[in-house]
């Protein structure tokens, strides 16, 4: 799968458990949406994955990655410590230049 440098970062970053590098994918005015609540620039972004990574322990695993007009959607495999585990989410993306401007993560 063909995936564009940011989001092979986001995966990589995720997967290694690196909140600072996870963060540093996204701009700074980026906003991140997920369980229900927003997380805006890069700091929040950085203490929001550094929250679920030591709550979930989360890895993704791509399976599809399609880009549309305004957005891209990277679907994942997720498996960690939570119920369900593994489950499939889609990551609603908005790139600007090399750097995520919004992700939307859904089921």
């Amino acid at each position: 799968m063909n995936l564009p440098k940011v989001v092979s970062a986001l995966v990589k970053t995720q997967n290694n458990f690196d909140s600072v590098a996870y963060a540093n994918c996204f701009s700074d005015t980026a906003v991140v949406f997920d369980e229900g609540k927003t997380h805006k620039g890069r700091k929040e972004i950085e203490h929001w994955i550094d929250d679920a990574n030591k709550r979930y322990a989360a890895k993704m695993q791509p399976i599809s990655y399609e880009e549309e007009e305004t957005e891209s959607i990277l679907k994942v495999e997720v498996s960690g410590n939570f119920d369900g585990s593994p489950i499939v989410l889609r990551y609603h993306l908005e790139i600007t230049g090399q750097l995520i401007q919004s992700l939307k993560i859904t089921g």
